[in-house]
């Protein structure tokens, strides 16, 4: 089991690394992912936080990766060359409130075309209150991730995408993750909807991101 989206005290989460890495060592997870916000880190901390999963991830059996939760902004997603290099993996989520599907969908279009990014974070979760795009504006973003060879993780707490979306994933080797995006050290590995959606749209563990590592 995998939990690629979670947050520590070095940006809005109430809890430490090690203690994230507690909580995954005590469900049995194989392989966990701190992925705090980019906008809380400077050169400084961004350093001090690579150091930190490094030193955490020595001991334990579960393979602890460093990741980043960017955000995506009318010009591109808010990460840079400089930290996406250092980093195993970089997720980029829609943050920002738009009025329309269409705004959403284009915001999306730009991470899928980031060099930098290697998830698109949550899509969809502001669909049920800005209205659903067409099924032709979702296949573009399928096809875009296809192309860009991007990933989508499956969100236990939005609980998106939905289950014909995750099934042409697959289908087409989109890569999937886990997620809960935990806060506090306690919701790492709360991923069951994300599981219980994956393999009810067939997936298996090779069109998992990272399933070497599991």
């Amino acid at each position: 089991m995998m939990d690629m989206h979670t947050h520590t005290s070095y940006s809005d989460g109430v809890g430490t690394i090690l203690e994230n890495l507690a909580e995954a060592e005590r469900k049995g997870l194989r392989l966990l992912g701190i992925s705090d916000h980019i906008h809380y880190f400077t050169p400084k901390s961004f350093n001090a936080y690579l150091r930190d999963i490094n030193t955490a991830g020595e001991d334990s059996e579960v393979v602890l990766l460093s990741g980043i939760e960017a955000n995506i902004e009318p010009n591109g997603p808010d990460i840079v060359e400089y930290f996406a290099e250092r980093l195993d993996y970089v997720i980029a989520s829609v943050h920002k409130w738009v009025e329309t599907p269409r705004e959403y969908i284009e915001l999306v279009k730009t991470a899928l075309m980031d060099d930098n990014v290697d998830v698109i974070g949550h899509f969809g979760a502001n669909f049920p209150y800005i209205g659903y795009p067409s099924r032709d504006e979702l296949m573009e973003i399928l096809e875009l991730a296809e192309a860009n060879g991007k990933a989508f993780e499956i969100s236990s707490r939005y609980r998106v995408p939905e289950l014909d979306f995750v099934r042409e994933c697959i289908k087409r080797g989109i890569k999937l993750t886990f997620a809960s995006d935990a806060h506090w050290p306690k919701g790492v590995g709360n991923v069951s909807w994300s599981e219980k959606v994956f393999k009810k749209a067939g997936g298996k563990k090779e069109d998992l991101l990272f399933s070497e590592l599991l």
